[in-house]
């Protein structure tokens, strides 16, 4: 069967984290269409990705992290503009550039929450998962680790409003039962927590 073809790509606003892109393509039956996109990409990575098959890199990382002495999930609340509100999450961050997903992973927990890392659990997590397919190539890698420390909000840039929270199984049980904002990942992390605690960490 014949598939949508994407064949022009025009940028519409450029910024430093963020861009905007009308995709023009034809559709299975040969209509052409536009589609508006959201990328963390510059123009010139975007055309050669879509154009000359270069590899999609991953823009950042998302963790879920488990804090061994307290047994304890980790997650933050954070103040986000779009919603004009403060939304549960999973500590994240883009990766920087020279930087590699592990370094990222380090940086970002620490500044969000002032925890450090322990482990990465290798046979948890995947290298990259799209965030909102329908509007955005954002992609991340989603890892699961293990982590020590104290909460500490000294390391937060000064745009950041965030408070982290250590929860326990039963503390995810009842969040995941309550009319808090949540990020789609967090939301998720945190009902496979409330059904499966440490082990979702050890499986």
């Amino acid at each position: 069967m014949k598939q949508n073809k994407v064949t022009k790509l025009k940028a519409l606003a450029e910024t430093k984290y963020l861009s905007l892109y009308e995709a023009e393509y034809e559709n299975k039956v040969g209509n052409m269409r536009t589609w508006t996109v959201a990328s963390r990409k510059d123009n010139d990575t975007l055309q050669k990705q879509f154009f000359e098959n270069k590899e999609d890199a991953t823009d950042g990382v998302i963790i879920a992290a488990y804090h061994k002495d307290e047994k304890k999930l980790v997650i933050i609340k954070q103040f986000r503009i779009p919603l004009n509100d403060y939304v549960y999450e999973l500590t994240a961050g883009l990766i920087d550039p020279g930087e590699d997903a592990k370094s990222t992973i380090g940086r970002e927990l620490m500044e969000e929450t002032g925890l450090t890392i322990v482990d990465v659990i290798k046979n948890r997590g995947t290298d990259k998962v799209y965030v909102s397919a329908g509007m955005t190539d954002e992609s991340l890698a989603f890892v699961y680790c293990t982590c020590e420390g104290e909460i500490s909000d000294e390391h937060l840039e000064e745009d950041e409003c965030i408070e982290a929270i250590l929860v326990s199984q039963e503390d995810a049980k009842e969040l995941i039962q309550s009319n808090k904002k949540f990020d789609v990942k967090c939301f998720l992390v945190l009902q496979s927590f409330a059904l499966l605690g440490e082990k979702l960490f050890s499986l």
